[in-house]
């Protein structure tokens, strides 16, 4: 079915679900749950918008029986989770890519569509200024990119050249189609979840080992000091993971803890599981060791 023109803001989520069918249904749910409620808002009563609209929700009500035992679908903490650091590990990724000078059509679309997934994480709630902020930037990125590269020029790695409010412009219509990259295809080099079994990633190194990112609910990426660029705080290329301590506090006896403090524990041991479904050792450890430091000592 045709998306209608009132909902051209939601076709590159769009796009982004029907790519990842297959290879993270999550990714796909929580995109297309996004983009029905951007539909809702944008035109829910023209008789086009509204055919559309019934047709995504039918997808999403299939999708959500279909994924019940997903405990990133049935629990909203977890999927949270699971789109945020799905979103994180494009941002750096790309954001390697691009500080070591290697500019090429799979790093700006890994920028771009971390920046969609962004947009996704709103269906959970009000984003965090961290996320908004890299949000901004890695849409000016691939904006900057591929202008550069579509001119025959060379592009400024890191973040040079950003106005402070400067925002990026938006992908045509044609989307990455003019970057010539098969909408079903695959990030060469990229995250392991974003590329296809049957590419040969030995050309392009991927993200670093020990990654950290997505530490806490509507956190930053963890590790050393953002830089900080005209307002736009950015995270460095790689993060070491938190050292695991040589000793872990002892329980104090009589600590009383509110419902608040075991929810919050509670969350930082999804954001510890969902980490590791990335294999990401370095942010399990540190959101178990928060939780662990909660629990034992009742403060974070």
């Amino acid at each position: 079915m045709a998306l209608p023109v009132q909902f051209r803001i939601i076709q590159h989520h769009l796009r982004t679900a029907q790519e990842h069918e297959k290879r993270d249904p999550v990714v796909t749910y929580y995109c297309r749950l996004y983009a029905m409620q951007t539909g809702m808002k944008l035109d829910s009563k023209t008789p086009e918008c509204r055919k559309f609209l019934v047709k995504l929700m039918d997808q999403l009500e299939t999708m959500k029986k279909e994924l019940s035992d997903n405990e990133s679908i049935s629990q909203e903490v977890v999927g949270n989770a699971h789109i945020e650091n799905y979103a994180l590990k494009l941002f750096l990724y790309a954001d390697n890519e691009d500080r070591a000078g290697r500019f090429h059509k799979n790093m700006i679309k890994s920028f771009y569509t971390s920046s969609l997934l962004l947009d996704v994480l709103s269906v959970f709630g009000e984003l965090s200024e961290e996320n908004i902020q890299h949000r901004k930037y890695a849409r000016w990125k691939a904006t900057y990119i591929h202008n550069c590269l579509k001119n025959g020029e060379t592009p400024q790695p890191g973040p040079i050249g950003m106005g402070e409010d400067e925002e990026a412009d938006e992908f045509g219509a044609e989307g990455f189609s003019g970057l010539g990259l098969s909408h079903g295809g695959s990030f060469r080099g990229g995250p392991p979840s974003q590329a296809s079994e049957d590419q040969d990633h030995s050309s392009v190194p991927g993200p670093a080992p020990g990654i950290g990112f997505a530490s806490g609910p509507g956190s930053a990426p963890s590790g050393p000091p953002t830089t900080n660029y005209n307002n736009i705080h950015i995270p460095p290329g790689a993060h070491a993971p938190a050292n695991t301590p040589a000793e872990l506090p002892p329980p104090a006896g009589g600590i009383q803890l509110s419902p608040e403090d075991f929810t919050k524990a509670q969350k930082y041991c999804k954001y510890a599981g969902s980490a590791l479904q990335y294999e990401d050792v370095g942010t399990a450890i540190q959101n178990l060791q928060k939780a662990l430091k909660l629990l034992t000592t009742g403060k974070e």
